[in-house]
């Protein structure tokens, strides 16, 4: 992280084991990381190597077997569920694989779901148009494509101007110029609300938008390598 950045995430030590003795399974073994407020990380590993079960964890979506988590001066790997709920609440903003629209819902009444739980939520329109999609606010999910539901997804997580964005294979289920689209999409609002983002592939083409891109493998962080020269999502192809 760069010196001059003030920190938003700080781990260390942090392991993940699922079940116990001869079957235990290691996810995460012994990560340290510490993330900018406002930098995008690329987290980058081939499927299973615990790059989502780390997201996960800094999300407070799941707990750590041991290790540490702060975000700012909130230690969360002892944080109770209320707490948990909280901050994912007030401080993190979601976009998954598959897009989680309410179907029966527009693409404007999807974003203003947030408004529900959010303290001070952006204008759904305002979101949307954002992302692109200030043409489509009234379309259901059904009348929009893969890329534009996804990009629904991003103006949603989004709007409740959260300090942090975790994107979890947010083009893993489209193609090449939908997901450039969405890539576009989530490093445009991210500026704008000043969040720090991680996004997990298995894409590395996708790493050179990235501030830093961390290399997992097997459970822990490889190598950390900081791009000098980072792409634009509209150079991207894969």
């Amino acid at each position: 992280m760069p010196d001059s950045a003030p920190g938003a995430l700080r781990v260390r030590g942090l392991t993940k084991a699922y079940g116990a003795g001869a079957a235990q399974v290691r996810a995460l073994r012994g990560v340290d990381l510490d993330v900018g407020a406002k930098e995008l990380l690329v987290l980058l590993g081939p499927s299973g190597s615990g790059k989502s079960t780390l997201l996960n964890i800094l999300g407070g979506l799941d707990h750590a077997t041991d290790g540490t988590v702060f975000f700012r001066d909130r230690d969360l790997t002892h944080a109770t569920a209320r707490d948990l709920t909280r901050y994912r609440r007030e401080a993190v903003g979601f976009v998954f694989q598959f897009f989680n629209l309410m179907p029966s819902l527009t693409a404007r009444e999807n974003v203003e779901l947030i408004g529900e739980i959010a303290s001070h939520p952006m204008d759904a329109a305002a979101a949307l148009s954002l992302v692109g999609l200030g043409g489509r606010l009234d379309h259901f999910p059904a009348e929009l494509s893969g890329g534009e539901q996804q990009r629904v997804a991003v103006a949603r997580a989004i709007s409740k101007r959260p300090q942090l964005l975790f994107c979890d294979e947010p083009t893993g289920s489209l193609d090449s110029e939908s997901g450039v689209q969405v890539i576009e999409a989530i490093v445009a609002v991210a500026a704008e609300v000043g969040a720090a983002t991680l996004i997990v592939t298995h894409n590395a083409v996708i790493a050179g938008i990235a501030d830093r891109v961390v290399h997992v493998s097997d459970g822990a962080v490889t190598e950390i390598t900081t791009n000098s020269n980072k792409r634009s999502p509209r150079d991207l192809v894969w």
